[in-house]
């Protein structure tokens, strides 16, 4: 179950990757379509809008590359004693796995909360082990397995 979540996550992130990078191209482009017209400060308005928009799609698009470098270096086969980046939690009030903040992922008809490490609930995860409770959504749960 793993390597297929993990093949989802990685195949979202390439389409977001995709739509950044073609809106990225996008903005740019518009940029440099824009002539000079008579009216010289509605130029290079155009121009400097256009450029933050290309900078904030090529921001999102870095976030994304860094988030899809992240999921590269996950061994899906390793198993875990304790939890850590790449560690499938299977909790008495849900599963859920420690790599990339992308939210809740259906596998095969079954959801699985995807964190990072650095969020609240992934950070108060890291370390524990079977056994070991931790509190989600203001409830306590019991880790019951690891992968």
């Amino acid at each position: 179950m793993k390597l297929e979540l993990l093949q989802i996550l990685k195949n979202q992130l390439d389409t977001r990757m995709q739509a950044a990078y073609d809106a990225m191209q996008s903005a740019q482009d518009s940029a440099n379509e824009e002539t000079k017209s008579s009216a010289g400060d509605k130029y290079e308005t155009a121009r400097a809008m256009a450029q933050i928009e290309r900078d904030r799609h090529a921001q999102l698009y870095e976030q994304l590359r860094q988030e899809r470098a992240v999921l590269e270096r996950i061994d899906p086969s390793f198993h875990f004693e304790r939890v850590g980046l790449g560690a499938l939690v299977h909790s008495s009030l849900g599963d859920f796995l420690i790599a990339v903040s992308v939210g809740v992922v259906m596998v095969s008809g079954q959801k699985i909360i995807v964190v990072s490490p650095q969020s609240p609930l992934g950070a108060s995860l890291m370390g524990k082990q079977v056994g070991d409770t931790f509190l989600f959504q203001q409830k306590k749960a019991v880790i019951q397995n690891i992968t």
